[in-house]
């Protein structure tokens, strides 16, 4: 199908649909270049999953509360909306896990620091042996002497496959999927390795095993732990952005669906639930499932990469009066192998003992702790609960996996927030499919699509993208090719 160049100069007007963080940043590279316009988000709330909540007179983190520090990507954003005195890193003390036991129950154990994503990055640690047993400690050691064949040839590979033929099957179902599941929802076997750890491949050819790869990666990353946050919430990053937005003339419109777009001779016309706009150009930075539906009648292509509806994900945070947690007696947080009896939660973040702000904020004896419900399993029905049965099994996961009591009477306040297709999976073929999409859309200079469906998980992998995305556009308009 043949298109319309954009042929003025001039400002344009560019509709963006989505105001999620990839949204308000493609919004912005478009203000700065001097075209006006448009965020029109479904929800009430702009940002989408950096976004907060108020609990026993608190503003706490209802979405992501880090953020990677693998690159300066959010560093860098945060100075420019002047946050950049707020990035604070985490306590080192870091987190546990909580496995099944020989005997049918449970142990925990603190999470090796050297690793990424729970690979271990020395398989000679002696502390191996007791997180995954001596016997299957022995295996992964075979990882430093193990030819590596063919598996870096494979076009899908799998970051389970990897570990699964480095490491064994211990190290993965112990290590990798509990971290794997608990930070990104996923299950190894399913999530491209290339998408969720990238440049792992490389790097294991240049030095010849699985561990040494990941021992360098670490090596490499800016100096520090491996994620950091902003001291009041990385809720801010959503705040600032859309008042500099404001600042610079973008119209925020929010609760209004876009239920229609249409393609043109001159351009697009947009139909949400409370309007209907015209626009020279636009942006698509909706997630997967939606951005599909509303472009296949302009890119019938589309249709065949049309993601599936990533299950929904529950977090549940609790502000609680018990002064025997403040000895922090699992660290950080404690990620939960599946499969583990007595347990429904994947993960539990006890954020003021993560976060020193928030401990200071909180005071002596008062915690907040934050439960994640749903691996993404088909089958995992736990994140659908009412919301007084996910308290009832928050309470129950919490005592469990830290430890120590908690009643119901502990509890000061306690809130659910519900995330569905906020956490899109990195599944086999995600490159290809990727390529496909925007080979697709690549034929109309007024498009462009962005979000975490295509840019991958992660609040680094969605501001590049959309920064990228969002300047390519305004590269387009300005010049007219």
């Amino acid at each position: 199908m043949s298109r319309e160049k954009q042929t003025s100069t001039g400002p344009a007007v560019v509709v963006v649909i989505g105001g999620g963080i990839a949204g308000l940043c493609a919004a912005r590279e478009l203000a700065a270049a001097g075209q006006q316009v448009t965020v029109l988000e479904a929800s009430a709330s702009l940002g989408g999953s950096v976004a907060s909540h108020e609990l026993a007179g608190l503003t706490l983190d209802a979405g992501a509360e880090s953020f990677s520090t693998r690159s300066d990507t959010v560093p860098a954003l945060a100075r420019e909306l002047g946050l950049g005195n707020l990035i604070r890193t985490p306590n080192s003390a870091g987190a546990w896990l909580h496995l099944p036991s020989q005997d049918g129950g449970s142990i925990d154990l603190p999470l090796p620091k050297s690793g990424l994503l729970g690979i271990p990055a020395d398989v000679r640690d002696p502390e191996l042996a007791r997180l995954i047993g001596r016997a299957a400690s022995v295996r992964a050691s075979l990882d430093r002497a193990l030819p590596l064949g063919g598996l870096l040839n494979q076009e899908q590979l799998s970051l389970g496959a990897v570990v699964r033929a480095r490491m064994g099957p211990e190290v993965l179902k112990r290590l990798v999927a509990p971290v794997v599941g608990g930070v990104l929802s996923a299950d190894p076997d399913g999530l491209d390795v290339d998408a969720a750890v990238p440049g792992l491949r490389a790097m294991m050819r240049k030095h010849g095993s699985l561990g040494a790869a990941v021992g360098a990666m670490r090596k490499a990353a800016p100096a520090g732990t491996a994620v950091a946050g902003l001291d009041g919430g990385m809720h801010q990053l959503a705040t600032a952005l859309t008042q500099r937005l404001e600042q610079a003339g973008v119209i925020l419109r929010t609760s209004g669906r876009v239920r229609d777009l249409e393609r043109t001779s001159d351009g697009w016309t947009v139909t949400s639930e409370a309007q209907t706009l015209k626009a020279a150009a636009v942006v698509v930075a909706t997630d997967g499932p939606s951005a599909v539906d509303l472009l296949i009648p302009t890119v019938p292509r589309l249709s065949e990469d049309r993601p599936e509806v990533v299950p929904a994900v529950a977090l549940v945070s609790l502000v609680v009066d018990v002064p025997q947690l403040d000895a922090a007696p699992r660290g950080t947080g404690v990620l939960v192998a599946p499969d583990t009896p007595g347990v429904r939660a994947k993960a539990l973040t006890h954020a003021t003992a993560k976060w020193a702000w928030l401990a200071e904020r909180a005071g002596p004896g008062s915690h907040v702790l934050r439960l994640s419900f749903g691996r993404g399993a088909g089958d995992d029905e736990t994140a659908r609960l009412p919301d007084e049965d996910l308290f009832k099994a928050a309470l129950q996961d919490a005592s469990v996996l830290l430890g120590i009591e908690i009643d119901p009477a502990d509890v000061v306040d306690w809130d659910v927030v519900r995330w569905t297709n906020a956490l899109p999976h990195a599944t086999l073929g995600h490159r290809d499919r990727v390529a496909r999409v925007r080979a697709a859309a690549a034929d109309d200079r007024s498009l462009e699509i962005t979000g975490a469906w295509l840019a991958g998980t992660g609040l680094v992998s969605v501001i590049d993208n959309a920064r990228d995305r969002g300047a390519a556009l305004a590269r387009r308009l300005a010049t007219g090719t």
